[in-house]
């Protein structure tokens, strides 16, 4: 293979780290694995229905771009009900992640800024390099909060996109009402786009979800069904922002995902009437078993939100430590995955109960 024929492009996008884990846990024999952020829930037999129906009646050929009507339309109401905006288009998408992709490839030039929030997801600092842009990097330890100030005091003229993620990947961490509003007064003041991914806004523990285009009306939001309803490898996602953003990423997708799988969109119309209270309930019980288990030995911001917790290394730096439990059979994810600092690991607690247990144990005797 030449290399010349390799994209300089290439050399800004970074292998998952995630990713890494998960093919790790492939090769080992019986891993403990609290790695990956993939609910243990099945999707409902109903849903799985719907798929197999769409299939069975014809429902195998591409959709128009936007999303089937009956789809792309209950959306679009419950988004008109929840904010009232003059302007706010929906755009089923091919997961959450394609929704940001065509976002951020939208919206973003070479040579512009795009905040993201450290800890950040993966995702978001490789999607801003493939649209030529510089990601800027914002702060929120120790607690993982987020501070407008902070974020105003690194804007620059250059600043074209902030990216922020409640509840988050990997922290857990629930934004409040009040540094929602002011992130997203900052941002329209600023004339600076507001993306904000909300694929795990159901997951939300102590208060209500919060979300910035309740005050501003020009955020784009991502969204999805896969955490939600476990339907991470049925890329189902869809956005929602300005028609003319909108409007641009539908006219993107016609010319890379094309559409959002078919079979799958006519799942998703009856993904949403699902009542998703008994999994939130169970995700809840799991979030604090972890944190009654961890609060003697570790430094640990309790999530609110998602289903990670983002503990301080107790010993070591993160990735000195993962490799210890690696050696006992525990997956976990080193924090420099997700940070420029090195001091902190994430684990999932998206896993059964008797796993989730083993898992802290270990963890537990790592410490002492």
């Amino acid at each position: 293979m030449n290399d010349a024929w390799i994209a300089d492009r290439m050399r800004l996008i970074e292998a998952s780290g995630i990713r890494t884990a998960f093919d790790m846990s492939k090769t080992m024999k019986d891993p403990i694995n609290l790695s990956i952020g993939l609910p243990d829930f099945d999707v409902v037999e109903t849903v799985k229905a719907a798929a197999i129906e769409a299939i069975r009646v014809g429902h195998n050929a591409y959709t128009v771009t936007q999303g089937i009507p009956e789809l792309r339309g209950k959306l679009q109401a419950a988004v008109d009900a929840e904010f009232r905006h003059a302007d706010r288009q929906v755009l089923i998408t091919s997961g959450t992640s394609g929704g940001l992709l065509l976002g951020l490839c939208c919206a973003v030039n070479p040579g512009d800024e795009v905040i993201i929030f450290d800890p950040y997801f993966v995702m978001y600092g490789n999607l801003v390099a493939l649209a030529g842009g510089t990601t800027v990097l914002v702060e929120t330890y120790p607690d993982f909060r987020i501070n407008p100030a902070r974020v105003a005091a690194a804007m620059t003229s250059r600043t074209k996109c902030v990216v922020v993620n409640s509840p988050a990947n990997p922290t857990g961490a629930v934004a409040s009402a009040d540094e929602v509003r002011r992130l997203a007064e900052l941002c329209r003041e600023r004339g600076v786009l507001l993306i904000s991914d909300e694929v795990y806004r159901a997951f939300c523990y102590d208060h209500p979800f919060a979300t910035p285009a309740t005050w501003n009306d020009e955020v784009l939001v991502v969204d999805g069904f896969s955490k939600a309803h476990g339907m991470t490898g049925w890329r189902l996602g869809f956005a929602h922002g300005p028609g003319r953003l909108i409007q641009e990423m539908a006219k993107l997708q016609q010319f890379s995902f094309v559409c959002a799988p078919s079979l799958v969109q006519y799942a998703g119309v009856v993904a949403l009437d699902q009542d998703l209270t008994a999994q939130v309930d169970a995700y809840r019980r799991k979030r604090d078993m972890v944190v009654e288990a961890l609060a003697d030995d570790f430094e640990l911001a309790a999530p609110a939100g998602a289903f990670y917790a983002f503990p301080r290394a107790p010993w070591g730096t993160g990735t000195e430590f993962v490799a210890e439990a690696i050696r006992h059979n525990l997956l976990i994810i080193p924090g420099n995955v997700f940070s420029r600092r090195d001091t902190h690991f994430r684990i999932s607690y998206a896993v059964d109960d008797a796993t989730l247990r083993r898992g802290l144990d270990i963890l537990r005797d790592l410490a002492r």
